[in-house]
């Protein structure tokens, strides 16, 4: 991993154990703002994190440079980890039902929601009503503490806590509650055993690499991945993938292994390209399932062939975002196999929080799949 927690010399936090610090997003493209915040008096079934790791998701990237919306001013950052610094009256369970206390360290969902509300309880929690997502909601007087580029996090009531062992470093543990819960998701609504299955992975980012790793644990006999990028083609084999296409950027025609594309038992679709998503539907086998994640912004419609669909048995599948049970899969993954798969070099820069904006400059530019923002430093806590 490259290091580049160079202090800024411009930038001070104020290490007060009363205050909480916030680096917050106010525009696209503008530098963010240091905050300081009162910590906040917890009401029942809420608990306060102290922040140890924050990676710099693609959505958080796509919200800061203004290819999507999102509400301002806020504390953007959802892939996050940290210990319990304190709990509301009454106590908090995690999602197993063990009694927290403070010092535990934990992920959680990326977001709050009523399970007595009808989404919920049709399964779908993550559509709940007056759903709270961490890193998309915009700062209040009384809401300061709400993303994961900040020193603390407030849970609110409705937020599935989870334990993480000290196995897991916390680079590979942040994107566990946003990369790895969503692709857990995917298998899930897939419907689909991967078991001695043909299984086709599009797009060999991050969500992508994860993809080739659940399947191949989960016992896939192939797995083909597709991506513009013939290097991240290359690397996706330390995956688990077995096969490559390479596509062309430009007309999005298969180049490099072309004769791989065939007889595909489940897909799952991370880039979110609409030719490319017609393009995986013609490689589908007979009974075939395609799972999309990938297409979370606005784009063209894709042209489907409804007799192809019927006659062929295909089934389409939509998921965004997960359900407490994919992120406690995704925990199980992890946990069991993070020695398996080199997960620890997908956070290829570590940045101090202090210097949040050069990191997103940094991520916006380079090739590293993600970056990675500590509240310490090799020197001492804060370093400036």
């Amino acid at each position: 991993m490259r290091n580049l927690n160079a202090a800024s010399p411009t930038l001070k936090i104020d290490r007060n154990e009363n205050l909480a610090q916030a680096m917050v997003f106010t525009n696209p493209n503008t530098p963010f703002e240091l905050k300081n915040s009162f910590l906040p008096v917890l009401q029942e079934e809420e608990v306060l994190v102290k922040i140890e790791y924050t990676t710099i998701c693609t959505s958080d990237l796509h919200t800061y440079f203004g290819r999507r919306t999102s509400p301002m001013p806020s504390i953007l950052g959802h892939e996050i980890m940290g210990t319990i610094e304190a709990i509301g009256s009454g106590g908090k369970r995690d999602y197993s039902g063990k009694l927290l206390t403070i010092g535990d360290r934990i992920t959680w969902m990326v977001y709050a929601f009523d399970p007595c509300c009808d989404n919920a309880r049709k399964g779908y929690p993550q559509k709940s009503e007056n759903l709270y997502k961490y890193g998309h909601q915009k700062l209040s007087e009384n809401d300061m503490l709400n993303g994961g580029f900040a020193s603390h996090c407030h849970l609110r009531k409705g937020t599935e806590l989870f334990l993480l062992s000290n196995e897991i470093s916390n680079p590979v543990a942040a994107p566990i509650n946003c990369t790895h819960a969503t692709i857990s998701g995917a298998i899930r609504i897939s419907a689909k055993n991967p078991v001695n299955k043909t299984c086709l992975v599009v797009g060999a980012g991050m969500l992508g690499l994860s993809a080739c790793a659940q399947l191949k644990t989960l016992g896939a006999s192939k797995i083909i991945v597709m991506d513009i990028d013939a290097s991240r083609l290359t690397y996706a084999k330390k995956f688990g993938a077995t096969h490559t296409v390479l596509l062309d950027q430009s007309t999005g025609e298969m180049t490099v292994g072309a004769e791989n594309f065939r007889d595909i038992d489940l897909a799952i679709e991370t880039s979110g390209n609409p030719k490319t998503i017609e393009l995986t539907l013609s490689g589908l086998a007979i009974g075939g399932v395609l799972t999309l994640v990938g297409s979370i912004f606005k784009q063209d419609d894709i042209s489907v062939n409804a007799e192809n669909i019927v006659r062929n048995l295909l089934t389409i599948r939509g998921l965004h975002n997960y359900t407490p049970e994919d992120l406690k899969n995704a925990i199980d993954f992890i946990q069991k196999y993070h020695g398996d798969f080199p997960f620890q070099e997908l956070v290829g820069a570590e940045f101090q929080l202090e210097d949040l904006t050069e990191a997103f400059e940094y991520a916006n530019r380079s090739e590293v799949f993600r970056v990675g923002i500590t509240q310490t430093s090799s020197s001492s806590f804060y370093t400036i």
